[in-house]
C-alpha cells in the first residue's frame, strides 16, 4: 500500500485554484516543500498514499476525486474524433486521457461545440431533404466515410446493373447448373482456376464468413452460415472473379471519390451480380408475376433466402420486363438503419423511412412473421409495406443471435398485383383515401421532418416548427409545437 503512486498532477493544481492557495501555501500544509509540489502538479512526481491521505485530513479532499475523474469524457472525446472531419487526426486512448486531465474545461468546450457542429449537420441535412420534396436541389454536404458516400449513391439509384444482369445470364449459360448452383460454382472455380471450396468450423474460422487464401488457393466458408448464404458467398466469389470488367465499369460510372469507396462499391456490386445469378432475370420475373410477388414462393422455387428474393425483388427494372418497384429497408432492433435499395431508388424525399410507427419495428415483436401494412405519409400518398425479421448468421449457443428486420414496400396502386394486398382491411380499391378501404397507418419520413399533432411515438421534434412551452397545456407527444 506504501508504495502505491498515483500520478494526478493537472487535478492537484485544479483542487489548489479551486481553494484559492498558492504552491507555497498548499505545500506547508501538506508538510512538503513548494519545489515538490511543483514537481507533483507538472506529473514529475507521484501521489503516495501518505499524501493522499495529508489530502483528504487538510484540505478535505475526496480520495476518489484523485483518480480518474476523466474517464467520463474518453467516450466523448473518441466520438469527437471519430468525425470523418478528423479521420486523420485520431489520437491514441493515451493522448485522449492527457488531454481530459490536463485540459478538462478545454475537452468539454471541444465536446459541446463538437455536438453543437452535429447538430448543425443533422439540421442541414434535414434542411437539404425538406428542400428536395419540393424539387430544388442543393449543394449542402459534410465530411462523409467512404461508406457514407457509397451508401448515399446506390440509395438514390435505381437498383438495376444492365451489364450484371447480361454477364449473369451468359454466366448461366455457360454454368448451365440445372438444380445445383452451388456444385455447378465449386466445381467451375476449381476447374478453371484451381480454386477448392471447403466449409470450416467456428472454431478454426470464427472472425470472417468468407476467406480466400491465395497460396493455397483455397476458398473457405464459415459453417455459421445457412446454406443459402455459403451459395451467395460462393457467387460472389466467381461473379467477381468472371465479371471484372463489367464489375469495373459499373464503378466507373459512380464517380466515387476514393479507393476505399471504389473497394466497398465493387462489394455491393458482387452482391448485386451473386443475385442475378443465383435468380436469372427472366425466370425470376415471370416467376414473381405469377405468384403476384410472394416472397416466400419465390424463396422456395429458387432456393434462396427471405433476404435474398425480397432483395431481387427491388431491381427487376428491366426495360420492357419492368416488375412492381419495389422498395426495401433493413433496421435492426435498436432502430440503426443500414441497407435501402429501390427499383427506382429508394424514395428517401417521399417516404424516408425513419418513422417508428413503420412495421419493420413491430416485426420485432413477432419474429418470423411476415406484417402487411398500409401506411399513409402526410402529403396523403400511401404505401403497402411488407416487413418480417431475419435471422443472421449462427452464432454458439453463449452467443445472442443477430436479428434484423427487413421492410419492403411499393406505392398502394400495386396492391392488386401483390398477393400481400389481400391482407388489407377492406376491398380493393384504387390506392387513393377514401375510396373503399380501411385507413392507413399515418406515419411521417421521420419526427424531425414530421409536423403530425399529438403523436405519440414521436421522438423530436420537428425542424420546421417552433417549439410549444405553454405551461398550462400539454399535449400527447413528448413534444408539443405550435
Amino acid at each position: 500500500m506504501a508504495d502505491q503512486k498515483i500520478f494526478a498532477g493537472p487535478r492537484i493544481r485544479r483542487i489548489r485554484n479551486a481553494k484559492g492557495l498558492t504552491q507555497t501555501a498548499m505545500a506547508e500544509g501538506l508538510g512538503i516543500s513548494p519545489s515538490y509540489l511543483n514537481l507533483i502538479e507538472r506529473n514529475q512526481r507521484p501521489l503516495t498514499v501518505q499524501l493522499i491521505l495529508r489530502l483528504a485530513s487538510v484540505y478535505k479532499v475526496d480520495p476518489h476525486e484523485l483518480q480518474g475523474e476523466a474517464r467520463g469524457s474518453i467516450s466523448a472525446l473518441k466520438e469527437v474524433f471519430g468525425d470523418p472531419l478528423l479521420s486523420g487526426e485520431l489520437p491514441g486512448d493515451q493522448e485522449l486521457i492527457e488531454l481530459a486531465e490536463a485540459a478538462p474545461n478545454a475537452s468539454a468546450a471541444m465536446i459541446k461545440l463538437f455536438r453543437a457542429y452535429r447538430e448543425q449537420a443533422e439540421r442541414l441535412s434535414d434542411l437539404s431533404e425538406l428542400l428536395a420534396r419540393e424539387g430544388r436541389s442543393t449543394a449542402l454536404s459534410g465530411a462523409r466515410l467512404p461508406v457514407d458516400e457509397v451508401h448515399e449513391i446506390f440509395e438514390r439509384r435505381p437498383n438495376h446493373f444492365s451489364a450484371l444482369e447480361e454477364e449473369a445470364e451468359a454466366f448461366t449459360a455457360l454454368l448451365d447448373p440445372g438444380d445445383d448452383l452451388f456444385g455447378a460454382l465449386k466445381a467451375w472455380l476449381r476447374r478453371e482456376y484451381g480454386i477448392v471450396v471447403k466449409v470450416l468450423p467456428v472454431a478454426t474460422m470464427p472472425n470472417w464468413r468468407r476467406r480466400y487464401d491465395r497460396h493455397s488457393q483455397r476458398l473457405f466458408l464459415s459453417e455459421r452460415l445457412s446454406p443459402f448464404d455459403q451459395l451467395r458467398e460462393v457467387a460472389m466469389e466467381a461473379c467477381l472473379i468472371r465479371m471484372t470488367v463489367a464489375v469495373a465499369g459499373e464503378i466507373q460510372s459512380l464517380k466515387l471519390t476514393t479507393d476505399e469507396a471504389r473497394r466497398l462499391a465493387r462489394f455491393e456490386l458482387g452482391r448485386y451480380a451473386a443475385h442475378a445469378l443465383m435468380m436469372p432475370y427472366q425466370a425470376f420475373h415471370s416467376a414473381a408475376v405469377r405468384a403476384r410477388y410472394d416472397v416466400d414462393v419465390l424463396r422456395s422455387r429458387f432456393g434462396v433466402s427471405f433476404e435474398q428474393a425480397a432483395n431481387r425483388l427491388t431491381m427487376l427494372q428491366r426495360p420492357g420486363a419492368q416488375g412492381v418497384p419495389f422498395f426495401m429497408l433493413e433496421v435492426d432492433n435498436a432502430g440503426n438503419r443500414f441497407r435501402k435499395a429501390g427499383s427506382q431508388g429508394f424514395p428517401q424525399s417521399r417516404f424516408g423511412g425513419g418513422c417508428p410507427k413503420l412495421p419493420v419495428h413491430a416485426a420485432f415483436t413477432l419474429p418470423g412473421q411476415i406484417l402487411v401494412e398500409a401506411v399513409e405519409m402526410p402529403d396523403g400518398a400511401e404505401f403497402l409495406c411488407i416487413a418480417r425479421t431475419l435471422e443472421g448468421p449462427q452464432g454458439s449457443f453463449s452467443e445472442r443471435p443477430r436479428r434484423t428486420a427487413l421492410l419492403l414496400a411499393c406505392d398502394i396502386g400495386f396492391r392488386d398485383e401483390i398477393v400481400y394486398g389481400a391482407a388489407l382491411p377492406g376491398p380493393a380499391a384504387s390506392g387513393k383515401a377514401g375510396q373503399g378501404h380501411a385507413p392507413a397507418t399515418p406515419v411521417g419520413p421521420a419526427c424531425r421532418l414530421c409536423e403530425r399533432i399529438g403523436c405519440l411515438a414521436r421522438a423530436e421534434p420537428p425542424v420546421t416548427r417552433p417549439l410549444g412551452l405553454d405551461e398550462m397545456v400539454t399535449g400527447l407527444s413528448a413534444f408539443d409545437f405550435q
